[in-house]
């Protein structure tokens, strides 16, 4: 049974690797707490950019000797290889660290080991404290280790009825100030913001991150299969946030301003597999898929879409689209049966987040 100085130790620990949330892409967030040997926390960091220190190197700096026989807590397992920086493993063991508390393990063939070196230097290692925890803040990154392609969560807006607009089109505004202001905190949070042809002809979306402070842009993606969607002054090709346009492999070549990626049709579309590892190739290891219905169901029909987040708003239309079209989903016992994992009042709205079951 844990001691609730290690839980609470290792929920600073998970709160601080989410502050690098949409930040170190390709690495994972990361959080660490180091105390020294009678207890008291002495320092503490987080992995706050690809290429910079790791959590534990920010949290040895800050502990100096106090971290001499002290405990180490790190949301993930430290490293066992030299990248971009140096293995955390072999930092933690020079440090003279005692004790390490680990939440989850290393899925990255590369990096894992770090548990068996601590252990071979003589460090006391413990697994699995908050796991769960842990596997939440970071799941984009682990998803993306586990699967060989970006973790996708699909964002929506919609009434209690289920429409993501009027019979007329109009869609300004369903779901409230407040949940559109949600809406750029989930983007800063990922490395893409992805929609299609219909939300770009229809909303000439800018995608970029708004209001919150220090975000860095994502990667703006338009799924424009023929090439026409994107117009000359259309707000993505601005120089707020970088773009890239996927478009078939035999389409016209698009309006400049943006990155191109070819990809192999499907159906009526392109191929959702090959978005995505084109995208998981630019170091993309989370998207915020924010298109409209038939986009959202060519996700749905490929399986890849890991979580679900719709903002309901106490509105009635009777009419309009829906919030999915499509999806291969054609009986019953077809259907995706989801597990709801939060529900949070936004303004007026609902926020409803859900995984599909087993996942």
């Amino acid at each position: 049974m844990a001691q609730q100085a290690d839980i609470t130790a290792m929920r600073r620990a998970v709160e601080l690797a989410a502050r690098g949330l949409g930040a170190t892409s390709p690495n994972p967030v990361v959080g660490c707490v180091i105390t020294d040997a009678s207890g008291h926390q002495v320092g503490e960091g987080f992995h706050r950019r690809a290429g910079g220190p790791h959590a534990e190197v920010h949290a040895l700096r800050e502990a100096g000797v106090l971290a001499r026989g002290g405990t180490a807590y790190v949301t993930l397992e430290p490293c066992n290889h030299t990248g971009r920086t140096g293995p955390c493993a072999q930092a933690l063991i020079e440090a003279g660290v005692g004790r390490v508390v680990y939440a989850v393990g290393d899925p990255n063939p590369q990096a894992t080991g770090g548990a068996d070196t601590l252990r071979a230097a003589g460090v006391e290692v413990a697994r699995g404290l908050l796991e769960a925890e842990a596997e939440a803040v970071n799941i984009a990154w682990l998803t993306s280790v586990r699967r060989g392609r970006p973790f996708v969560r699909w964002k929506y807006g919609a009434t209690l009825d289920g429409r993501i607009a009027a019979a007329d089109g109009t869609s300004r505004w369903i779901t409230s100030a407040e949940s559109r202001a949600d809406v750029h905190r989930l983007r800063a949070e990922s490395d893409a913001v992805v929609v299609g042809s219909g939300t770009a002809r229809t909303d000439d979306p800018h995608l970029a991150v708004r209001g919150v402070e220090g975000a860095v842009q994502p990667l703006r993606v338009v799924v424009d299969t023929e090439a026409g969607a994107v117009k000359p002054g259309a707000r993505v090709l601005d120089d707020a946030a970088p773009t890239l346009i996927a478009i078939a492999e035999d389409a016209a070549t698009p309006v400049g301003g943006a990155d191109v990626v070819r990809l192999p049709r499907a159906g009526r579309g392109l191929s959702v597999p090959a978005l995505l590892d084109a995208l998981h190739t630019r170091g993309v290891r989370s998207v915020l898929l924010e298109g409209g219905p038939t986009l959202a169901g060519a996700f749905v029909a490929a399986g890849a879409v890991d979580q679900v987040v719709g903002y309901l708003a106490p509105v009635l239309l009777g009419a309009g689209p829906n919030a999915l079209a499509g999806g291969g989903i054609s009986t019953i016992t077809d259907a995706l049966r989801l597990d709801i994992t939060e529900t949070v009042r936004i303004g007026s709205d609902l926020r409803i987040t859900a995984t599909l079951k087993g996942a």
